[in-house]
């Protein structure tokens, strides 16, 4: 969460008068302080007493976490007007990160542009330093203009020294790229960002989860993961691969629209998406995929002249403490594969032995 609240109390240590009139107070020793005022104050305060309550530290991240997931109990002209506060200190730290990265790789592509055009341009030097010998042997061939040999001998010379520039050049700018190469690859090793679909990648999901684990271990708290994918049964009646691939992005989109500032959404691979839902047990993270659900549903998509209905399909686990990342992601899989079998489910749980 971005922005600093700012704290209500105030010291006036030699000045209190009992006939101010601007706020209630109350007044320890030299301490005066001021109660909440406002829906934005009153609710930082009752984000704090849920921590404290749930016995974890108010720390920056848990605060963040716990204001958003509280968030969604009160009511929608309370989330307006917070949400109307928060737009105007949004953290765009991680969209100028993703800025960065795609910047990063766009240049990498430009530079990979200009060696092919250097290639190109050897290799046509080199084609015309052929023609060029073909047409001296066809000159030799005829003996009635010895200065056109000369002319066309000199002119080669010239050309395969010019030739010999290029080479060596072209040799230079290979390496170069090369270079750059590695510097992209070392930079891609470390990138949270899916290009294709606009989420995170499955990299920083794993490193998300992972540190969530550790997490859960010290305070003890409730996160799950689920696992979303568009539904195998839609995808078999659409043999289009390019409409598939913008149905895909579709969901992607739809997904992060319905996410919380706390919830991670990655692309883990092949078209299939997993959200990190922090500070969310499973009771709650099953009316999250409900709403998921029924959000895609509402959603269309034009094929020619047919009219497809999006429908996806999502596993849901819990994050716990005993298990690794891997196994954590595997229930998620195996929560897929049960609602799969019974065709009236959009979404199964699955959970291991604690």
């Amino acid at each position: 969460m971005s922005g600093v609240l700012r704290s209500r109390m105030r010291r006036d240590a030699a000045t209190t008068k009992s006939s101010d009139t601007a706020a209630e107070r109350v007044v320890v020793s030299d301490r005066v302080v001021v109660e909440p005022e406002g829906e934005l104050e009153m609710y930082a305060k009752e984000v704090l007493n849920h921590l404290i309550k749930d016995g974890l530290p108010p720390t920056p991240n848990n605060f963040s976490l716990y204001f958003d997931r509280l968030l969604d109990e009160k009511s929608q002209n309370a989330r307006k007007q917070i949400a109307s506060v928060l737009e105007l200190e949004e953290d765009n730290d991680a969209e100028n990160s993703i800025i960065l990265e795609q910047s990063l790789k766009q240049g990498f592509y430009s530079i990979k542009n200009i060696l092919n055009v250097t290639a190109n341009l050897y290799k046509n030097m080199s084609l015309m330093g052929k023609i060029l010998e073909k047409r001296k042997q066809e000159l030799e061939a005829n003996t009635t203009s010895q200065e056109a040999k000369s002319i066309a001998a000199s002119l080669g010379s010239d050309i395969s020294k010019l030739n010999d520039i290029l080479q060596k050049q072209s040799g230079s700018i290979k390496t170069i790229y090369d270079d750059t190469a590695k510097i992209i690859r070392s930079v891609e090793n470390e990138t949270i960002f899916d290009n294709q679909f606009g989420v995170y990648n499955k990299r920083y999901l794993m490193t998300k989860v992972g540190q969530e684990i550790e997490l859960i271990r010290k305070f003890k708290h409730k996160s799950s993961l689920i696992m979303i994918e568009l539904a195998r049964d839609l995808k078999s009646s659409v043999s289009n691969e390019k409409a598939i691939m913008l149905m895909t992005k579709t969901v992607a989109r739809l997904l992060l629209k319905t996410s919380r500032r706390s919830d991670i959404v990655a692309h883990y691979g092949n078209g299939v998406f997993m959200m990190l839902l922090k500070h969310t047990n499973i009771e709650s993270a099953k009316k999250a995929s409900e709403r998921l659900c029924e959000l895609v549903s509402n959603s269309t998509f034009f094929l020619a002249d047919r009219e497809i209905v999006l429908k996806i399909s999502i596993g849901i686990t819990d994050i716990t403490e005993n298990h690794s990342v891997e196994e954590i992601v595997v229930s998620t899989m195996d929560g897929m594969e049960k609602a799969y079998e019974n065709p009236n489910l959009d979404y199964a749980v699955m959970l291991r032995n604690h």
